[in-house]
């Protein structure tokens, strides 16, 4: 284990938002996770413990001010625009309209991140998606050199293996604007299964514990200036 606070306390400022949004919303005392609602079927609301639990380990050991929950956001929600981290997880099918391709791209170009983590059975419809949203942007495998892996905890051997799904190994995938990650895919792995409460699915602490670390890595990420 790697821990590396220097770097997790030079937060950059919020800038994923247009340029005529108000200026006290810049500078918004607490940071958070937004939890994507998204179309198509899928439960985007899975794993209800998931991202309170995953906040309070990145208060805890960051000392990064974040909230107690998640805000929930649509791609329409101007709620998106101070949401650094944009999460979405869910067992089946996902689908964004044309107007949601637009926000999407123009989120994460601005500066916003998306994480998927794919809870069993939305793997075949993200993937339709993204490529909807990027078709100049291919998902390629994040490299084990990258922060994410390295940046507060350390991962050399990549993303953790939470759950067995379809008992392939976990990989994390990836879209790259230039040098920054602006989209990943956690993919057979399941981190959100390991943040929730460990009386959810009686994970192995070491599991519950590394799920965490790995959350820890890539909100502090996104919200630093290693990027």
């Amino acid at each position: 284990m790697k821990l590396c606070l220097a770097l997790v306390l030079t937060v950059l400022p919020l800038s994923v938002g247009p340029a005529t949004r108000p200026p006290d919303r810049l500078t918004a005392p607490s940071l958070t996770i937004g939890r994507l609602h998204y179309d198509g079927g899928g439960d985007w609301y899975g794993n209800p413990s998931s991202l309170p639990n995953l906040l309070a380990a990145i208060r805890t050991r960051t000392g990064l001010p974040v909230t107690e929950r998640e805000r929930v956001v649509t791609l329409q929600s101007n709620e998106l625009w101070d949401t650094p981290y944009l999460y979405m997880t869910g067992h089946g099918n996902v689908h964004f309209s044309d107007e949601d391709l637009r926000v999407l791209r123009r989120y994460l170009e601005q500066g916003g991140f998306l994480h998927a983590d794919d809870n069993y059975g939305m793997d075949q419809s993200f993937r339709r998606e993204i490529a909807r949203v990027f078709p100049d942007h291919p998902l390629v495998e994040v490299p084990l050199s990258h922060p994410i892996y390295h940046l507060v905890y350390d991962f050399p051997k990549g993303i953790p293996k939470i759950h067995e799904h379809d008992g392939l190994p976990a990989q994390g995938f990836g879209i790259f604007l230039g040098e920054r990650l602006v989209v990943y895919y956690s993919y057979q792995s399941d981190l959100g299964d390991g943040w929730e409460d460990p009386d959810v699915h009686h994970d192995p602490p070491a599991l519950h514990e590394a799920a965490l670390e790995m959350g820890v890595n890539l909100f502090t990420y996104v919200v630093s200036s290693t990027r």
